[in-house]
């Protein structure tokens, strides 16, 4: 492509990372995107999964293959244990009450999004890691995405000039959902579990800020969901004056060719850039017509990242004032849904 947007495309170093210490990784709870955690490590040597916690020892079992010790209390596992790093993959329900364990003991957590499902837990939080200077990290890999990456370097280009609208979308496969998902006091809600991504990636590849959230989210359908929304609209007013929109559903047939058809789409002044599975990520601008962008930024992982954060001192892209603006913004778009009103930010 041509040269003004200058997107890297060589291919991510295979060489293993080493830390100044043995790490000591214990998994609590198997509800979350556990391959996170666990896929990495073959990059870093000096990291060692040695426990694995959930409700379910059966699973915990099979998770463990014999390299980790199971666990069904997570307590026990933490007092036993006494790991350098937790990893907390549990429902959302549960996940503050998690991550306030491994603060109270100073260790460092990275965690399931969202941190918690209701504003009280997650100030308690907020509070408790800033108070006992613990290191956070939060689950949001669709950043370290390649076409996430290019979109992001696109926008920092300047090509699209003032970017006045984005359009977000997460469409998924039904499928069976496990029972915690159907629950409103494990599952939270569509737009805290999922539209926290999105919201994410809106936010953070344009540059722009949320000031204001309008939500609907509805269990139309009769699709055997449960308590789980299976459709949701979210509108936004950026800082500038523009405006964001985020729809999601579940609607996704089963003969569709991918699990999911996540879509990005940034409208700038000079130029739209936008991605979805179907096209790829594609430019158009004052400077040069319809282009598919073919070189695509090296894909990263969001669990390294933290890793060398907390152990080598290098910098993160998510940190805590990050992790704690998405949170909030995902929960007044929630909110928003629940009370039927505008929420500023």
């Amino acid at each position: 492509m041509a040269g003004s947007v200058g997107l890297v495309s060589a291919a991510q170093t295979a060489e293993p990372v080493r830390l100044p210490k043995k790490v000591r990784v214990a998994l609590w709870g198997l509800d979350g995107h556990t391959g996170e955690i666990v896929n990495p490590l073959p990059r870093y040597p000096d990291v060692e999964l040695v426990a694995v916690q959930s409700a379910n020892q059966a699973a915990a079992t099979r998770f463990a293959k014999g390299k980790a010790h199971v666990y069904t209390d997570p307590i026990k596992m933490l007092d036993t244990e006494k790991p350098d790093l937790v990893a907390v993959c549990n429902n959302d329900g549960e996940r503050a009450g998690a991550i306030l364990e491994a603060a109270k003991r100073g260790l460092p957590v990275i965690a399931e999004k969202p941190l918690a499902i209701k504003r009280a837990d997650f100030e308690q939080v907020r509070k408790l890691v800033e108070a006992n200077h613990v290191k956070l990290g939060m689950l949001l890999p669709m950043r370290f995405d390649p076409p996430y990456l290019a979109l992001k370097q696109i926008a920092e280009s300047g090509e699209l000039g003032d970017i006045i609208q984005i359009s977000a979308q997460k469409s998924y496969k039904l499928g069976k959902r496990p029972e915690w998902q159907r629950r409103r006091d494990q599952y939270g809600s569509t737009i805290l579990w999922i539209g926290i991504h999105m919201i994410d990636l809106m936010r953070w590849t344009s540059g722009r800020e949320m000031k204001a959230a309008s939500s609907f989210q509805s269990v139309a359908g009769n699709m055997g969901a449960g308590e789980m929304e299976t459709s949701t609209t979210t509108s936004f007013l950026l800082d500038n004056g523009g405006t964001g929109t985020l729809h999601m559903d579940y609607c996704r047939p089963e003969l569709a060719p991918s699990h999911g058809d996540d879509r990005l789409r940034l409208a700038g002044t000079k130029g739209v850039a936008e991605y979805m599975l179907a096209t790829g990520v594609t430019l158009v601008s004052s400077k040069r017509k319809l282009e598919k962008i073919e070189a695509l930024p090296p894909a990263r992982s969001i669990f390294g990242e933290f890793l060398e954060f907390v152990y080598l001192g290098k910098p993160t892209s998510l940190p805590h004032s990050e992790i704690y603006r998405i949170c909030e913004i995902t929960m007044a778009a929630h909110d928003a849904a629940v009370t039927g009103k505008v929420i500023s930010l």
